[in-house]
């Protein structure tokens, strides 16, 4: 029975669109998955989507959908996008699945029932975006630590976790698993910043929104996104299910892989929850830094984020994936640029590894017409390349092993950069004008095709697409492509056929690259930007004109769809003048009848009546164009009927 290895991703929150900072953790755990495959170990690689919250209820109805259409369409793209970084996970778990769902609340009973979970009050600072609850102490210059946004005072009746219990037994656990919390830094920063302070029971309940699972005991609660979403790790594998054998096969997790954001959820939290279960915990947490972006964290809410999708049909899935890997050392910050990008693509994968190919390729068939014969000649320079082949796997197995995926790059890389040297070394053109020295020269191109089997069996867990392509240039078969073919040297037939004119990266004008970039990028900049008028264009009224203008808050008392016009509402309003009125407005793709009844807006009262699709419109609401389409001013806290000067 092979060993096993069962390797997670964060569940990521369906924000409209997933960037290249989340592409990152998910290459870095399929590159994982695959080298230990490779290796022979039974894999479970699980990713997925955490669809509970408040933010995703308030942005469901924003939409005018329910919660689950605003996910079910999010979601479709990011398994896209996966497809398309070919991620090769085992499971996907959505934490809107029924047997998840069913699961938590076995798991929220049973700590409720072990006297782990009590009921109270909680009041305190809540940061929406983050789903985070914050201690006064841990607010950065009174706003959110992770995400630098504003927080809100929160009181509402609530079910806690004795997170406070746990503190001395998580220090203890750390003390005595030292390889538990990585990098190193991470869990001094645990037990300095979060543990040593004092932890504080944790709210994990809300009643304030109900989008999310049901506490079973008191239907009013919803369970609280943390504690959904941390237990995707077991509940994914079949914990808490009539059949728990996968759970039984591969937890305890080898490595959750996160973001240092997420780290004190993974290494507080989630253990604590597992020691209240009596549960083992996963041997590692690995958490990451951050993919920055000129100087800033990559996030959506600031607007400074790159389309992964964009990228890969720009440049290749392949270049991608090698530059999130190769670029950065793992567990540390590294920058993002369209520069060291283009970089990479021209100096190591069209230069080193892409020329190398073609070279080979072409060589092979311009002297041997694209089949080597089996008369070869051994000669100088052969042993020190062949001893290097041999011994990268090693080095690349080292790497990988502390989660180095760089180094372990840099590594595989010295062998491409000595095999490109061989080439000048041997002077295969030269040995080509000598028709006794056809041996040798067959010799030379066999080792310069076995140095590229071996490095295409290397690269697979990176570029697994790039290695398939080389592997299909030189006919490998299955039992050539495995990772313990790479121990020796010369698995290859000595008559080995080769493709020729296989041209893996084109290399890129970066001049002229960049300015197109940006370009692009101005655009797109100008496509998002609300509309806005150009007042310099136009005409400048005078006071007396502006009065003239009646401005009103209305209450919006009904509201229905506009028969045969698709844009169009029609709202009843309360302005005070105890006759109802009528406005019919285009704000239907932006807004449903739900949403804005028992609301204040403001309404331009004294607006010739006009007729529109059989509706006499009496005046006019008033809304702004904004990034995302049009939101109505509301004015909720002013009565209806006030003036507005």
């Amino acid at each position: 029975m092979s060993q096993t290895f069962y390797i997670t991703t964060p569940i990521y929150y369906p924000s409209d669109k997933l960037h290249i900072g989340h592409s990152y953790t998910t290459v870095a755990a399929d590159a994982m998955a695959r080298y230990k495959r490779m290796q022979g170990y039974d894999v479970m690689f699980l990713t997925g989507t955490d669809e509970h919250g408040q933010k995703i209820e308030t942005k469901a109805k924003e939409k005018g959908v329910t919660p689950k259409e605003y996910v079910d369409e999010i979601v479709a793209g990011i398994k896209q996008l996966w497809q398309r970084m070919n991620i090769s996970n085992d499971r996907f778990i959505r934490t809107t699945d029924s047997y998840h769902e069913k699961a938590v609340q076995t798991i929220f009973k049973q700590l409720y029932e072990r006297g782990d979970i009590y009921k109270g009050r909680y009041e305190g600072h809540y940061c929406t975006p983050c789903e985070a609850f914050w201690t006064e102490t841990q607010l950065k210059d009174g706003r959110c630590p992770d995400c630098g946004g504003e927080v809100h005072l929160a009181e509402e009746e609530a079910y806690f976790f004795r997170l406070s219990r746990y503190a001395d037994r998580l220090v203890e656990y750390y003390e005595a698993h030292p390889d538990f919390i990585q990098p190193v830094s991470r869990k001094n920063e645990m037990i300095q910043n979060f543990i040593k302070p004092g932890l504080e029971d944790l709210c994990v309940s809300r009643t304030s929104f109900t989008w999310g699972i049901p506490v079973t005991f008191d239907p009013g609660h919803v369970v609280y996104v943390w504690v959904d979403a941390l237990s995707n790790y077991i509940t994914a594998i079949g914990y808490g299910s009539e059949d728990d054998s996968d759970y039984q096969k591969y937890w305890p997790a080898d490595v959750h892989l996160v973001g240092k954001e997420i780290v004190r959820f993974h290494t507080i939290i989630w253990p604590a929850m597992l020691m209240a279960l009596d549960l083992p915990l996963p041997r590692q947490v690995y958490g990451h830094g951050w993919l920055l972006l000129q100087g800033g964290k990559m996030s959506k809410s600031k607007g400074n984020v790159v389309d992964p999708m964009v990228l890969c049909d720009r440049y290749g899935v392949g270049a991608i994936r090698y530059f999130l890997l190769r670029e950065i050392p793992f567990g540390a910050d590294g920058v993002f640029t369209n520069e060291a990008l283009i970089h990479r693509i021209n100096a190591d994968l069209a230069n080193d590894l892409g020329n190398l190919v073609s070279r080979t390729g072409a060589m092979v068939h311009k002297y041997f017409g694209g089949r080597l014969p089996a008369a070869q000649q051994p000669g100088e320079f052969d042993d020190s390349l062949e001893a290097l082949a041999a011994e990268t796997r090693q080095a690349v197995e080292k790497a990988m092993d502390a989660m180095q995926f760089s180094a372990a790059l840099t590594e595989l890389w010295k062998l491409i950069s000595r095999t490109n040297k061989y080439i000048d070394e041997t002077a295969p053109w030269v040995l080509a004008k000598s028709p006794e020295a056809a041996p040798r020269l067959a010799d030379v191109l066999y080792h310069l095709c076995e140095s590229l089997r071996i490095i295409s069996v290397l690269l697979t867990p990176f570029m697994p697409d790039t290695a398939d392509r080389i592997a299909m240039a030189l006919h490998l078969t299955d039992e050539q492509r495995t990772w313990q073919s790479c121990a020796a040297f010369g698995l290859l037939p000595k008559d080995c056929a080769v493709e020729q004119g296989v041209l893996l990266f084109p290399r890129i004008d970066a001049e002229k690259e960049l300015a197109a970039l940006e370009e692009a990028e101005q655009k797109a900049k100008a496509a998002a930007a609300p509309k806005a008028e150009n007042t310099a264009t136009l005409a400048r009224i005078a006071l007396e004109d502006f009065a003239k203008v009646e401005l009103r808050v209305a209450k919006v008392t009904a509201c229905q769809p506009v028969k045969r016009a698709k844009k169009l509402l029609q709202l009843t309003l309360d302005d005070g003048s105890a006759t109802p009125r009528t406005v019919a407005s285009g704000i239907a793709p932006w807004y449903t009848p739900e949403q804005l009844v028992g609301h204040n807006v403001l309404v331009v009262a004294n607006l010739k009546p006009a007729l529109l699709c059989g509706v006499e419109s009496q005046g006019m609401i008033l809304a702004a164009d904004s990034a995302d389409g049009v939101r109505v001013i509301f004015a909720d806290d002013v009565a209806p009927g006030s003036k507005v000067r």
